[in-house]
């Protein structure tokens, strides 16, 4: 059985940032374990721009933005594994994993970062009645086969859902002469980047229907076309509302779920709003020298965020290792954090003062559109921050930013709350 101090889960955005930032930190081996045939990730078969402003400071496409990284990664010697599929990791952190090459196979790690990313959800989860005829794509298949593949998943399109990938293969879609005749999302609000809204579907005069959603699909053997109707606050469809437009596929950008079988396997425990796992200042999680990062630990909006994250995961890993000390062992007092009034979750949801940064970054989302609000934090009942914003919205990633020096202060502290308040 092969040693190696950090083991990474996914050679996306977030497992190349991290082992970057490891190697950075004087970490020697490391491993990075990748099911496809290349490093990259999603950002592979994102072929638009808008990646790299924060990282970068410029504006690239995703392939360009992924081989900054996977340059990096190569430059700094570090080893990784291609087409190999992670089976199981055990709780004292032996990882269990297949390839072509070496069979079954078992590495022993000191640390263990997860960063496998997420899927997307389903047809199956959405209950739409009717046959499975052809032409019905999950957006990021469609984004695969058009960018990657060469292949028109279909010319006359309906796209349900207004996630960032559906807004994105709406404009997609045109550019490669297809007809997007609508956008149909089930919540009262965009689930997608205002910027991606006005450039995606404003420009190219595609409607977007909200609360709306698929009632019916017909067609056996291939699409022929699907039911549109208007939904109630409880997200039932209305009678008499009902709009069938002729189509011959449909695009499905129902939302992204963090890929964390393996981590429940382990041991890990999930979050069940974000359904990733439960991380404290560090990244890490109720298993002492797992770490997690990026979209495996909640969706993130912008892979510049990703990357950030990861980069501090690889860098906690990497103290960790140097340390060799179980940190939850230690005795260290810890505060928890709460979402509350608006706030659906925030990550971390556990701090212990003494051992975190100077500042700590604590995203969040929120669960509605709210407009003349404001970000409050509160410790225990004392109001620390109040930040007014014009508008937030779930599509869009918020953060607070917290200090040491303030959590130290209150020696009593035992609650951290994020909330909203009306202005």
């Amino acid at each position: 059985m092969e040693n190696y101090d950090i083991v990474i889960i996914g050679g996306g955005p977030a497992g190349l940032a991290a082992a970057v930032s490891a190697r950075e930190q004087g970490i020697d081996r490391i491993l990075i374990l990748e099911r496809d045939k290349e490093l990259g990730g999603i950002l592979n078969q994102c072929i638009h721009n808008g990646f790299g402003l924060h990282t970068f400071k410029e504006e690239l496409t995703g392939p360009e933005y992924a081989g900054r990284f996977i340059a990096q990664v190569e430059g700094h010697n570090i080893e990784y594994k291609l087409n190999t599929m992670v089976m199981d990791i055990s709780r004292d952190k032996v990882v269990t994993a297949m390839n072509r090459e070496e069979g079954l196979f078992e590495i022993q790690a000191k640390t263990v970062i997860l960063a496998m990313g997420c899927r997307e959800r389903a047809r199956g989860a959405l209950n739409i009645p009717g046959y499975r005829p052809a032409g019905i794509f999950s957006a990021g298949t469609a984004q695969r086969l058009v960018n990657m593949e060469g292949y028109m998943p279909g010319r006359e399109v309906v796209i349900l859902g207004s996630g960032d990938i559906g807004l994105i293969m709406a404009r997609r879609m045109t550019l490669e002469g297809a007809r997007v005749k609508v956008v149909a999302e089930l919540m009262p609000y965009s689930g997608g980047l205002k910027r991606n809204i006005v450039q995606c579907l404003d420009d190219y005069g595609i409607p977007l229907k909200l609360s709306h959603t698929v009632v019916d699909i017909k067609g056996k053997e291939r699409l022929e076309g699907v039911t549109l109707a208007e939904v109630d606050s409880r997200g039932k469809p209305i009678s008499g509302t009902e709009e069938f437009y002729s189509c011959d596929t449909l695009l499905l950008s129902v939302g992204l779920i963090p890929e964390n079988e393996l981590s429940g396997g382990m041991g890990v425990e999930l979050n069940p709003i974000t359904s990733g796992p439960r991380v404290n200042e560090s990244l890490e999680t109720n298993i002492e020298g797992v770490f997690a990062c990026g979209n495996v630990l909640h969706v993130h909006d912008l892979v510049d965020f990703v990357s950030e994250e990861a980069k501090a995961a690889g860098r906690n890993a990497a103290v960790y290792v140097q340390n060799s000390c179980p940190q939850h062992t230690d005795g260290a007092k810890c505060v928890s954090l709460k979402a509350e009034s608006g706030v659906r979750y925030t990550v971390p949801e556990k701090i212990c003062p003494e051992r975190m940064d100077d500042q700590l970054k604590v995203r969040f989302r929120v669960g509605n559109v709210y407009k003349n609000c404001y970000i409050s934090v509160y410790f225990d009942d004392k109001r620390i921050i109040h930040k007014k914003k014009a508008v937030v919205a779930p599509g869009e990633m918020e953060e607070v930013v917290l200090t040491k020096k303030q959590l130290l202060e209150d020696l009593a502290l035992q609650t951290v709350i994020v909330k909203l308040e009306e202005a």
